[in-house]
């Protein structure tokens, strides 16, 4: 196996309701419970990595704004994904 194929052995708690929403997804989709938190984790990896690729897109175009009122707009979105609001 290579490197980058290298799997690790990982134990995790999770609390009975995930558990069972875990199992519910994977009998669905036909797949292990396993596998169904393999695919959810890289799925969420993907979706914190756009996440910040977006901020950085916005925090540039923010300070690029050359327009006071463009400025005010993307500084408020700026906020709103920082702080959730």
């Amino acid at each position: 196996m290579s490197p980058a194929n290298k799997t690790i052995r990982q134990s995790v708690s999770l609390p009975a309701k995930v558990a069972a929403r875990v199992r519910s997804l994977a009998k669905n989709r036909r797949l292990s419970s396993n596998r169904m938190l393999v695919e959810l984790i890289e799925n969420g990896i993907e979706a914190e990595e756009r996440k910040q690729q977006e901020f950085f897109e916005l925090a540039d175009k923010f300070r690029n704004a050359t327009d006071p009122e463009e400025a005010k707009r993307l500084g408020d979105k700026l906020g709103r994904m920082v702080f959730g609001a």
